[in-house]
């Protein structure tokens, strides 16, 4: 083998370390630091298996604030995916949980690994809409990704309304399996 190969297959192997490092990295929200009071509760796991059979407790009431939030969260649906965005112009998922919230008079960190510690862990069948649903985009169990659920229907499928990377706000569903195999834990911060 050449020099010059042999340079070109470990700048290779350099950039793929580098590449990898950087997606493993990159969390939904930006870096930026808040202080804030975290409350935790018991740690729940559910496994994916589970939750297209979700047996949902939830009686489908709906406070007047939790609504507000959902209708808030609603007008910006089509609103681009932009990384560290947290305006009308574009947003993370973070950044669109932090303006949804913000705009009701409730503070959440900025980060959505900071999310996932704010409030109460609750097991997937008692969610109900306005609360934090996490996922880990990246693989393992590092919190990458946070939607708000927005209804669960009478069969039980959970649906949450988030910035996703690819096409911004939009409303997914708990039963997708791309969402069903990355979901981590709920969470309930109202």
């Amino acid at each position: 083998m050449t020099t010059r190969f042999l340079q070109k297959k470990i700048n290779l192997k350099k950039v793929t370390v580098l590449v990898t490092a950087s997606l493993f990295a990159i969390s939904c929200g930006s870096s930026k630091n808040v202080v804030t009071k975290k409350k935790t509760g018991t740690k729940t796991v559910a496994k994916s298996e589970n939750l297209r059979k979700l047996d949902s407790k939830f009686d489908g009431n709906i406070s007047k604030s939790i609504n507000k939030i959902l209708k808030d969260a609603e007008k910006y649906i089509g609103t681009p995916y932009k990384f560290g965005g947290n305006t009308s112009s574009g947003f993370d998922c973070s950044g669109f949980t932090v303006k949804v919230f913000e705009e009701n008079d409730y503070k959440l960190p900025r980060r959505s690994s900071d999310q996932a510690e704010t409030g109460n862990k609750i097991d997937i069948k008692d969610v109900k809409p306005g609360d934090l649903l996490f996922f880990s985009t990246a693989g393992g169990s590092r919190v990458s990704h946070v939607g708000i659920v927005h209804d669960i229907a009478n069969d039980g499928e959970v649906k949450f309304i988030h910035a996703s990377t690819s096409k911004g706000v939009i409303i997914s569903s708990l039963n997708e399996t791309y969402w069903n195999k990355t979901y981590l834990h709920a969470q309930r911060v109202l």
